[in-house]
């Protein structure tokens, strides 16, 4: 499965925000049955990379294909995890409700949802261990709860490549063992998943492949590269070993 041709694939890509270079020259590939780790420090361009891959920020050079498309007509291809802290959580809504909201595109603006879409946003809940929960205000979860949430709410688009932004800061060692699992299935059935983390820990137990980014990729492997300390020397500037927060 991982052999396959890219669904992910960035060449060369630069990205130049407030005059100056978030991401320079980076080139990254992601294949089906794949979840690659994205480390590196705090502006080191990781969730401006995902941006670029979305289309929600305009490339000063490369390209980004999704399955040989521009982002642009790729979207319905793509599901996204943001920071806990981007979604509107004093909204009043309920569980289902904020994952139905991930089918907003198939549905269409101002359309019932059908029982096609309440089906997927039920699959969605049963992965995410949230059936019980479906009725629950989002204002009254828990950080591990609203994370399975975001998760819930890109799944249920069905999407082949799934983005996720810091998917395992601050939540509890339950949910972060079951988003490990989750993520790991997902790969295992064919998505492919990009992941961008600071725990190097959990890097290492749950990506097939790491790459290290500081502006541009520095190395780019399997997980054991994460225990070279020249290598994460030179991706975070300290000596840094696996199980340390960056």
């Amino acid at each position: 499965m991982t052999g396959s041709e890219p669904l992910l694939r960035a060449r060369d890509v630069d990205v130049v925000l407030g005059g100056r270079h978030a991401v320079q020259g980076t080139r990254l590939t992601v294949r089906r049955g794949e979840l690659l780790g994205l480390l590196g420090p705090n502006g080191a361009g990781k969730t401006t990379l995902l941006r670029a891959v979305l289309g929600l920020v305009p490339l000063a050079g490369g390209e980004v294909l999704v399955d040989g498309r521009a982002p642009a007509r790729a979207r319905h291809l793509v599901g996204y995890v943001p920071q806990r802290h981007e979604f509107a959580w004093d909204f009043p809504i309920d569980v289902t409700g904020a994952v139905l909201s991930g089918r907003t595109r198939a549905i269409g603006w101002l359309r019932r949802a059908r029982a096609a879409d309440r089906a997927a946003v039920d699959e969605a809940l049963e992965l995410v261990g949230l059936t019980g929960l479906r009725r629950r205000p989002v204002g009254e979860l828990s950080g591990g709860q609203r994370q399975r949430v975001l998760v819930a709410r890109a799944l249920a688009s069905d999407p082949r490549l799934l983005l996720l932004d810091e998917p395992f800061t601050g939540v509890d060692v339950p949910t972060q063992e079951l988003l490990n699992d989750l993520f790991r299935r997902l790969a295992a059935e064919g998505r492919a998943l990009l992941m961008t983390t600071h725990d190097l820990a959990a890097a290492a137990r749950t990506c097939t492949r790491v790459a290290l980014l500081n502006r541009t990729v520095v190395a780019e492997g399997g997980p054991e590269l994460l225990a070279d300390p020249e290598l994460m020397l030179r991706a975070f500037g300290l000596d840094t070993a696996i199980g340390a927060t960056a």
